[in-house]
């Protein structure tokens, strides 16, 4: 099939649905079409790593990234969320866009290196918890399981404050990582503690080539 041009792919991602009520605990924020679009098109356009692939999207709340990948020709895409609220939504965008070969599996992402989940995808990509608030150090958790699970490329977003600190960890843990673009994520004002309407952060979205770990 023919490739989807960035613009017709964002236009798509903008049917998805989101998280009806964002749960706090869960850092809870939605990959704004846009950037899900941006991620997913440099994916394949720049390293051929979603075409005839089998993609993982580990924490994929709604299935933004999830279903980007599926549009561009994936061959099987498997998201990973623990929220119960969140596959079902995820589940029901699936099934409104009609797409075939994507399904979502209830289940903590931190349990799944280790399964037979273990180095079974060519790529995995995710838009993990950026680790604040409560939940110190979830980013670079959910990091440690993409490198374990795949055997290609991972793909991830990790605020531009860590970056020194994940180059570090990454070469630590065998895989080559570089910043593909810097981006100022748009955090909509979903939860109680924002004080202002909407909230921008510097954010990196990064790649991690695992194809010559052992």
């Amino acid at each position: 099939m023919a490739r989807l041009k960035l613009k017709k792919l964002e236009e798509y991602l903008q049917c998805v649905d989101g998280f009806e009520k964002p749960k706090i605990m869960l850092e809870q924020y939605p990959t704004p079409p846009h950037i899900a679009a941006c991620m997913v098109h440099h994916m394949q356009a720049q390293h051929d790593d979603i075409e005839g692939k089998f993609v993982g999207d580990l924490g994929c709340g709604c299935g933004m990234l999830s279903i980007g990948a599926t549009l561009l020709g994936a061959q099987l895409t498997v998201g990973f969320e623990l929220d119960g609220d969140a596959v079902d939504i995820y589940r029901n965008n699936v099934q409104e866009m009609e797409l075939p070969n994507v399904d979502c599996v209830r289940t903590d992402v931190l349990q799944l290196p280790g399964s037979k989940w273990e180095k079974t995808f060519d790529t995995i990509v995710m838009n993990p918890p950026f680790g604040t608030k409560h939940n110190a150090g979830m980013d670079m958790r959910f990091l440690e399981a993409a490198l374990r699970l795949a055997t290609g490329a991972v793909y991830s977003l990790h605020k531009t404050s860590t970056r020194a600190y994940i180059q570090k960890k990454s070469l630590e843990w065998g895989a080559s990582g570089s910043v593909v673009a810097e981006l100022r994520y748009n955090i909509e004002a979903s939860y109680k503690f924002h004080k202002r309407q909407s909230k921008d952060i510097e954010v990196d979205f990064w790649r991690f080539d695992i194809s010559g770990k052992n």
